[in-house]
């Protein structure tokens, strides 16, 4: 940790509110950020940690209160003059341009230039920058080709091109793997030790209290506290971002399935164009059933291939004990089976309409007649998906954007279950989720267990699996490696499959 007893404040906020709609988002909010600090912004979704991150990074104005920056108070306030003075931000929802290169986009609009010509210097300040980061990105590939993972690393690398002394971090860790948050923690150290001040905001409660000096406590849009990180534990901070007690992680897991029920999903030898090359799997009425894998082993494209969003190369799908030959999303959904994907933007939400019509979206025919959309229906079915989700704010009409990242998880669980799904895949379903929001989910997954609906869980965080699947495959590869039973397992033996590495009593024998 950073002891240094003496720090100069360079961003203050004095009784800072922020209203949208009839959300008040931010409640007459007073802290300051210094340099030589890495101060961390924590909260459930929607206790307005990102906002406060926003604020201060000039993407929103306040509707009350001052803003002052070493010192002075600041009368206008946007992105670009924020980076003028020195304060840059890594968004949550990546703002990158798909078809540059890497090296484009961490340098986009400050290019050099010399008698009005662009300077073609790219390759030498990427390499500089990359020789003290160490990511490993090649500048010439184009950003739309990245996984989510490497695209979050171009952010990055953006902001840090642009010599911040004030980087906010919005979920940065969201997407990456374990040794990428190590390296991540790594560079903000760094930039701390050189009198910089990083503002991390996140819902990994452990990689904040590993990595930062202060937290910043949140919940409805009012800040409960400031700490030293080495004063509190997990416990202390998760009792004061709820109000409450969290108590038990995950709910009890769901009984065991009868193995004589027939499947509600069966893939046999799939194999894609993007990287699957055989994997099968069963999953049953009421069963939990986890792929196991690391980053890249093929389980979100497998789970994409059988939805039919991508094409597959070789296997046979079987929905209810019926063999599908027409793959499509559409078809799928008729068929009972739906996807709830890892990319929400991308391929779940459409961010500016309203939470209500989201929801929606995948079941017009249940709320239309003749064609029209039965207004009343749809805002009947869609509050009671938000109000069982537990949405805030809980108004199905305010655009999806304006919610945190969390409630926007939520809002595409509600549209997968409003279709009535007999299976259902999660991917991800956590990813930027709170740990109060996370519970909720983990109640949802039982509750749907119970009512018989069959689920295929992806997760990156590997004790989410093992906390709530009857079952669980190994995936390496592109490959099905074999079949676990979490409750007789432990994460660290998985982990050592997934690794092929041998066990202890293997090395032993």
């Amino acid at each position: 940790m950073n002891t240094s007893p003496e720090r100069t404040p360079l961003v203050e906020l004095r009784e800072i509110s922020k209203r949208f709609g009839g959300t008040q988002a931010l409640n007459e909010v007073s802290l300051s950020v210094s340099s030589g600090e890495i101060h961390a912004f924590v909260g459930e979704n929607g206790a307005g940690k990102s906002t406060l991150g926003k604020v201060i990074a000039g993407i929103y104005a306040a509707d009350w209160g001052e803003l002052l920056v070493e010192g002075a108070p600041v009368e206008r306030w946007n992105p670009g003059i924020a980076q003028r003075r020195g304060i840059a931000m890594i968004a949550q929802e990546l703002a990158l341009v798909p078809d540059l290169s890497v090296a484009q986009n961490v340098f986009l609009g400050t290019e050099q230039h010399r008698l009005g010509w662009e300077r073609r210097n790219l390759a030498e300040r990427f390499a500089a920058l990359e020789t003290e980061i160490r990511f490993g990105l090649d500048p010439h590939a184009r950003v739309r080709d990245l996984r989510i993972a490497d695209q979050q690393k171009v952010e990055i690398m953006r902001a840090l091109a642009r010599d911040a002394r004030v980087i906010v971090m919005d979920e940065p860790t969201s997407s990456l793997t374990a040794k990428e948050m190590e390296q991540l923690e790594a560079l903000m150290r760094t930039l701390r030790d050189r009198g910089c001040c990083v503002i991390y905001v996140s819902h990994f409660l452990d990689s904040v209290l590993n990595v930062s000096d202060r937290i910043t406590i949140m919940r409805d849009g009012r800040r409960i506290d400031t700490v030293d990180a080495a004063a509190v534990t997990k416990q202390d901070v998760v009792t004061a971002m709820l109000g409450r007690s969290l108590g038990q992680a995950y709910p009890e897991r769901p009984a065991p399935i009868d193995t004589a029920v027939p499947p509600v999903l069966v893939a046999n030898g799939i194999a894609t164009d993007t990287g699957v090359a055989d994997m099968s799997f069963v999953v049953r009425p009421g069963e939990v059933v986890g792929l196991l894998g690391l980053v890249g082993s093929g389980r979100s494209e497998c789970a994409r291939a059988i939805f039919g969003v991508d094409r597959l190369r070789a296997g046979t799908v079987e929905i209810a004990g019926n063999q599908v030959l027409k793959h499509s999303p559409r078809a799928s959904i008729e068929r009972g089976f739906v996807l709830v994907s890892e990319d929400r933007h991308r391929d779940g939400l459409v961010l500016q309409r309203s939470v209500r019509e989201n929801i929606s979206l995948s079941s017009l025919r249940s709320v239309s007649a003749s064609g029209v959309v039965r207004l009343r229906k749809e805002r009947a079915d869609a509050e009671s998906l938000a109000r069982a989700l537990e949405m805030r704010p809980p108004n199905i009409e305010l655009p999806v954007s304006w919610f945190s990242g969390g409630n926007q998880q939520k809002a595409l669980l509600a549209k997968a279950l409003a279709t009535n799904p007999r299976v259902i895949v999660l991917d991800e379903p956590t990813r930027g989720v709170d740990v109060g929001a996370k519970r909720t989910i983990y109640e949802l997954i039982a509750r749907l267990a119970e009512q018989g609906i069959g689920i295929l869980l992806i997760s990156s965080e590997h004790e989410e699996i093992m906390e709530l699947a009857h079952r669980a495959y190994l995936v390496s590869d592109g490959k099905t490696m074999g079949e676990i039973i979490p409750a007789d397992t432990t994460v660290d033996d998985v982990l050592f499959q997934l690794f092929h590495v041998p066990s202890e009593e293997e090395s032993a024998a």
